[in-house]
């Protein structure tokens, strides 16, 4: 049974098109990656599916009484709802449904007997349903659920202004899933949870009933749980049965089997186009070349699409960094309450080292701790001389309305356009990129831009906080690589293990010295 039928889709950005007549279909329980490069316009085909935005041309059409849960990373809570609170809103439509059966029970007294009979029969159903929904044990749905994403760790009583963005996000993720829709819209959802909460997700999405569409980068994650690929590339949509690895497999023979055919026909072209013009001007082989020529005319040209320009990612290094890097003594970070038991941590020259645990232990409190953007609750930091750090935030806030050009500009005042072009362009950024305001950027890109700014920046120390959320396969192997050719030191915070591994030389759990219950 289909789901969703998409006709004819045809959607841009001014000059700049996502979609040229895009047909799609979701049957009931298939578990669909939608993948592609940043900026290719995934974020934007879920925007449409779920009317947040008008295509230019084209239908979307869902069956009649379909329930769409999608995981929306803007979507407004409340100041004094508990998270607790929030949850239990999943179940709002369930509440409705008992008071209307709790009127009918009031009815019953005042009813003739085929009446009677009508009403038991619908106060049945009602039943039936909210038993089926797990209208009696939300409480334990909801702690179930909870405890799940870590949710237990925050406290279900904690007021959802008081959260993090990864915190948030995990609320949100929360409530969808006890939600149960018929289908559930998922935007890397794994970008703000930590390898154990990764996991949880894995496994519920593994034994998911319903169908899903998942837009995510972490190729292990996707793998095990979709049968289906939708491949987004070049304004068209491509379907494939399996999982990643498959896919990728047959795109690349399809890719191979294309260029054999664009060379053979090129060749062919040039070959008749030669015989034409030496041709046509003398009287006995005249009509020969107006017969190539004719075969010209109709031939259906091979277009080859436009490659994508690969980031290319290399870090200026400055003079090396005393042998020293960092040491503190009985640390202890944290906002209002510790964070952290007393730290004696230690890191020198040449180190590169992945900080992971689960989230909400303040390993990016530590990071801005050590970097002296925020007062530890007690203890010291020293730090060695000559330090040319450059330091990746997890997430920026604020709306950015500059252009690329003028964010990346700011930095570097000295340099020409050119230079600044070339910058963005060495990231993987096309013209109409560049010159696009940072905010209509997808997330993937904006990381781009910021990585721009620290690559071009002369740097001893790396202090890197998720550098890998949004980033497109492509731009996470060229990161790789650059960390690994990196001769300075590195301070990286990662729930990724198969992009950390190669990269450093140690790991530092954070769970082992955090005061929270992990």
């Amino acid at each position: 049974m289909s789901i969703l039928n998409v006709k004819n889709l045809s959607h841009g950005f001014g000059d700049r098109a996502i979609f040229n007549d895009v047909s799609f279909r979701l049957l009931k329980g298939e578990h669909i990656g939608l993948i592609g490069a940043n900026g290719e316009g995934k974020s934007t085909f879920m925007n449409i599916i779920t009317g947040k935005l008008e295509p230019d041309a084209g239908v979307v059409e869902w069956s009649k009484r379909v329930r769409v849960g999608y995981l929306d990373q803007h979507t407004v809570l409340e100041k004094g709802q508990s998270i607790r609170d929030v949850l239990k809103t999943a179940f709002q439509y369930l509440f409705d449904m008992e008071e209307e059966m709790n009127g009918m029970f009031e009815k019953m007294g005042d009813v003739s007997p085929e009446e009677m009979e009508g009403l038991l029969e619908e106060t049945g159903t009602i039943q039936d349903i909210l038993s089926h929904n797990d209208f009696y044990i939300i409480d334990s749905r909801v702690e179930e659920v909870a405890r799940g994403l870590g949710l237990m760790d925050v406290g279900l009583e904690k007021d959802v202004m008081e959260l993090s963005g990864g915190q948030r996000t995990k609320v949100l993720l929360a409530k969808l899933l006890l939600e149960k829709p018929d289908i559930l819209l998922l935007d890397e959802p794994t970008n703000y949870l930590d390898e154990t909460h990764i996991n949880w997700l894995r496994r519920y999405l593994q034994e998911y009933e319903n169908a899903f569409i998942l837009i995510s980068h972490d190729i292990p994650f996707l793998n095990s749980v979709i049968n289906l690929i939708y491949h987004m590339e070049n304004q068209a949509l491509d379907r494939y049965v399996g999982s990643y690895d498959e896919f990728m497999a047959v795109y690349e023979a399809k890719k191979k089997q294309l260029e054999s055919a664009y060379k053979r026909q090129q060749q062919e072209i040039s070959e008749l186009k030669d015989f034409v013009a030496r041709n046509k001007a003398r009287v006995a082989t005249r009509n020969m070349a107006m017969s190539r020529q004719k075969k010209l005319d109709k031939m259906d040209v091979i277009e080859m699409a436009r490659e994508k320009p690969k980031p290319e990612f290399n870090f200026k290094e400055a003079r090396t960094s005393a042998k020293l890097i960092f040491e503190t003594k009985e640390l202890v970070i944290g906002y209002d309450e510790p964070l952290s038991r007393p730290l004696n941590l230690k890191m020198e020259r040449g180190q590169k080292i992945a900080l992971v645990g689960a989230n909400g232990l303040g390993k990016t409190t530590l990071l801005r701790s050590l970097l002296g953007e925020i007062k530890p609750i007690s203890g010291t930091v020293v730090k060695g001389d000559y330090q040319y750090i450059g330091y990746f935030e997890q997430e920026i806030k604020e709306a950015n309305y500059k252009t690329c050009i003028e964010e990346v500009w700011e930095t570097f005042p000295s340099y020409t356009q050119y230079e600044i072009r070339a910058a963005l362009a060495k990231c993987g950024l096309t013209t109409k990129h560049i010159e696009s305001k940072v905010l209509v950027l997808s997330g993937g890109e904006q990381a781009k831009v910021r990585l721009c700014k620290i690559i071009n920046q002369e740097s001893n120390i790396l202090v890197l906080d998720e550098p890998t959320n949004h980033l497109d396969v492509d731009a996470k192997e060229e990161l790789k690589r650059a960390l690994k050719a990196y001769k300075g030191s590195i301070l990286l915070i990662c729930h990724e293990p198969e992009f950390y591994q190669d990269v450093v030389t140690e790991v530092w759990n954070c769970e082992d010295w955090t005061t929270k219950i992990v």
